[in-house]
């Protein structure tokens, strides 16, 4: 049984916008910022980035589809490894420091080990098949 199960259309379709949400709207619900108001922020900046990256990939959801997906990919590890990294950065504690590094572990494995690989490209077109010759 494989654990890379995320494809590209779920990525695309029941990831990327909800979790632009929830990064948007939860630390207003969680009252973050007891660290300082960049615990509050920072996520709210990331969400906002976040609604424009699915806009601007080349998937099912992309609108303007100039990123490719491998690089929409990187930019969310890129993501995981700055919510790690900002607690400690900013000396964020309590609720604050665990609101990123839960985010942390899933945008990292969700992006990583739960990550389905790609088709190539002469598989999906059928251009890997050899003709008898």
């Amino acid at each position: 049984m494989s654990f890379r199960f995320i494809t590209k259309s779920m990525h695309a379709y029941l990831i990327d916008y909800p979790v632009a949400v929830v990064l948007i709207a939860a630390p207003f619900l969680l009252k973050l910022g007891q660290s300082g108001p960049i615990a509050l922020w920072l996520s709210v900046l990331v969400g906002v980035a976040a609604l424009l990256l699915p806009i601007l990939t080349d998937h099912p959801t992309g609108l303007v589809r100039i990123i490719p997906y491998w690089l929409h990919l990187w930019v969310d590890r890129a993501v995981g490894v700055l919510f790690v990294i900002a607690p400690f950065a900013f000396r964020f504690a309590g609720l604050d420091a665990w609101y990123y590094w839960v985010l942390a572990a899933a945008v990292l494995l969700t992006t990583s080990v739960f990550n389905a690989p790609e088709e190539p490209a002469a598989r999906r077109l059928g251009l890997d098949k050899r003709t008898a010759g």
